[in-house]
């Protein structure tokens, strides 16, 4: 795999987990010391770089992460977001959410207002507002340029020193344990400053993001009620923890100042939310367990008084049900839900699914056009039904879909991997090629691109500009490559 030569920015990955907690300073009112944000690190690291940089971690990230591609969660987690950026100050750039299929739980940010949680996140989560105040956090990091300030105060530290770094940050956000040790070994001699440096940033960013939590409808309350949870995964980690992680405070002290920030806002109480519900029933089924520990847990789900847990149960019960190939089952757990919730992604999304692999993609192709039509733009909704035409052998309304997506979202994988099914079964091979160049694009593998856009080249006959467009293209990606080891 690529790697990434960005040492001399000092990226320092700022994680919602356990190696990075906030200090035991007492809470006593509503108000935030915070740094000058206009011209804090500027000498260091500008806005527009900071995008760019974070655009490239972003693209090695999806290269050797388990990133998790599923439009619906991608949608419910980008909403969530939304929710709270539109309630932050200082939000300088547009935000990215994404989810990694892995159960330890963790989240993290990094340059460009790109941040990720882990899907353990979600399923360990009680409540919205426990998994809101995790992303608030988060969010709080990126608009107070910590990232940027870390990298000014690492500003003196030895080249070596700073690019020994760089070895551990993806495989942190991957993999805390091993990230993190790995963080360790490579700044022993520079460890202390660097940590009480982290536990500022941490107790702002707990500060902050309970104020975001509580101006976005949230119950503030779901801060220390999460970072509980995190106290207990913390006692069973210790004795495998680094010097470096034991040097950090335990979540106690942080469970006792978020819970004093919390008590300084009005109660909330909100109704059981049936998205966030409907999201841990489609993780839960879909990435962790088996289909048949998944159909007995949410059976049992099912009995639940609280008709919205009960909702989220039969969901999962369907998609256990197709996990496990039932799909005249799964179709029938699904039904009255759809039934009752006609515009619901989530439902959608599985009866789509269910009805191709029941070889009836017309029956879906009916069932998405009239709601994509008033909302095309839509992103389950269009992904959907462009893999439900291309299985109904209309590829060509599926390409005009997919292409419109990309105009919007250039970076989106999922699009570009089913227009290229697309353009395969409809033997488009130079456009097969390109799409596959861009996808490989996405994920820094700019040799490979580089080939599709060659084999590219050579399906051309007589067109002298669609040729100069393909080497223009071609060149762009190998200046891309060389910038990546440029120091």
């Amino acid at each position: 795999m690529l790697k990434i030569n960005l040492s001399k920015w000092a990226i320092v990955v700022i994680c919602a987990t356990i190696p990075l907690l906030a200090t035991s300073q007492s809470v006593s009112d509503n108000r935030n010391q915070l740094p000058e944000i206009g011209v804090v690190a500027s000498d260091v690291l500008t806005i527009d770089r900071e995008v760019q940089i974070g655009k490239i971690v972003m693209k090695q990230l999806r290269g050797q992460a388990p990133i998790i591609h599923d439009p619906v969660l991608e949608e419910y987690i980008q909403d969530l977001g939304n929710r709270l950026v539109s309630q932050a100050d200082n939000a300088k750039f547009p935000f990215k959410f994404f989810m990694i299929n892995n159960p330890v739980i963790n989240a993290f940010a990094f340059y460009g207002g790109h941040i990720g949680i882990h899907s353990g996140l979600v399923t360990t989560a009680d409540t919205e507002s426990e998994l809101a105040s995790v992303l608030g956090h988060e969010v709080a990091h990126v608009t107070q340029r910590h990232l940027a300030r870390a990298a000014q105060a690492q500003q003196r530290s030895a080249p070596l020193q700073i690019a020994s770094l760089i070895g551990g940050i993806l495989l942190a956000m991957v993999d805390p344990n091993a990230g993190m040790a790995a963080v360790s070994l490579g700044q022993a001699s520079s460890a202390q400053s660097s940590i009480n440096y982290t536990r500022s940033m941490e107790q702002e960013a707990d500060n902050i993001g309970i104020n975001i939590l509580a101006r976005a409808g949230f119950d503030p309350k779901g801060a220390p009620a999460f970072f509980g949870k995190l106290a207990s995964q913390s006692r069973s980690q210790l004795a495998n923890e680094t010097s470096f992680l034991r040097t950090h405070p335990l979540p106690e002290s942080r469970i006792s100042e978020t819970r004093a920030r919390a008590a300084t806002y009005r109660d909330v109480y909100l109704p059981t939310s049936l998205p966030f519900q409907l999201a841990k029933a489609r993780i839960k089924a879909r990435y962790e367990s088996n289909p048949e520990n998944n159909l007995a847990y949410f059976n049992q789900q099912y009995k639940s008084t609280n008709e919205v847990i009960k909702q989220a149960a039969l969901y999962g019960i369907a998609i256990s049900y197709f996990e496990l190939e039932e799909y005249g089952q799964a179709e029938e757990a699904l039904r009255p839900l759809l039934s009752a919730d006609r515009d619901n992604l989530f439902y959608l999304d599985v009866m789509t699914d269910i009805y191709i692999k029941q070889n009836k993609p017309g029956r879906a192709v009916e069932l998405l056009t009239p709601l994509w039509t008033l909302k095309p733009q839509n992103k389950v909704l269009a992904l959907n039904l462009a893999n439900a035409l291309i299985y109904n052998q209309q590829q060509e309304k599926a390409i005009s879909i997919l292409r419109d997506l990309l105009l919007v979202d250039n970076e989106h994988f999922l699009s570009y991997s089913l227009l290229i099914d697309a353009y395969a079964q409809t033997q488009q091979k130079k456009e097969m090629h390109q799409a596959s160049a861009e996808r490989f694009a996405l994920i820094l593998a700019y040799p490979l691109a580089i080939n599709e856009l060659q084999f590219a080249y050579n399906q051309v006959e007589g067109d002298y500009l669609e040729k100069q467009r393909i080497k223009a293209r071609i060149e762009q990606f190998r200046v891309a490559q060389a910038n990546l080891t440029r120091n």
